[in-house]
């Protein structure tokens, strides 16, 4: 559903992007603003992340392009092997690719830290996660964002199935 091709950002409706089995460095609150507003080709979140949190593990795109525009705050951008310091007005890019195109966002400010995350939106999308060593398929669908997706799978490598299991 659309509010109409304007939304601002003051007026975007957030959502926590925890559950019960997020570790307690993570936590956001997110708004799929792209699809607010009709969005097809290109995606927008907004994310607002409290003092001392981080909102998502490190992870790298094998699909999809993100750019991120720091809106308020400071904190810490980590690329790859390298770390760099953030703050309103910065922009960061983060290219498809492997695990030197990982990133991550951290406030280690002492108040909110708020940025918006724009990226295409290549669907199916793998996505790795260097630090834990896991990867995630995942077909989001038309309408949909990365929370509400038709299909996902999150697993490490070597726990696969064999290809005819299951089709007797």
């Amino acid at each position: 559903m659309t509010s109409g091709p304007v939304l601002n950002v003051a007026d975007a409706k957030l959502f926590p992007n925890r559950t019960e089995t997020t570790p307690e460095r993570f936590g956001a609150e997110v708004s799929p603003i792209a699809n607010a507003i009709g969005a097809k080709k290109l995606g927008c979140m907004l994310h607002v992340v409290q003092p001392g949190k981080t909102a998502f593990p490190f992870h790298n795109h094998h699909g999809n392009e993100e750019m991120f525009v720091i809106l308020e705050g400071t904190g810490t951008y980590r690329l790859g092997a390298e770390t760099y310091p953030v703050k309103a007005g910065d922009v960061c890019s983060a290219p498809a690719g492997g695990a030197e195109t990982a990133h991550q966002i951290s406030n280690t400010g002492d108040t909110v830290l708020k940025y918006l995350a724009f990226s295409t939106r290549q669907d199916p999308e793998v996505v790795e996660y260097p630090d834990s060593g896991k990867f995630g398929c995942v077909a989001v669908g038309e309408g949909r964002d990365f929370f509400s997706a038709r299909l996902r799978f999150v697993g490490r490598a070597g726990e696969t199935r064999d290809y005819w299991e299951g089709e007797e």
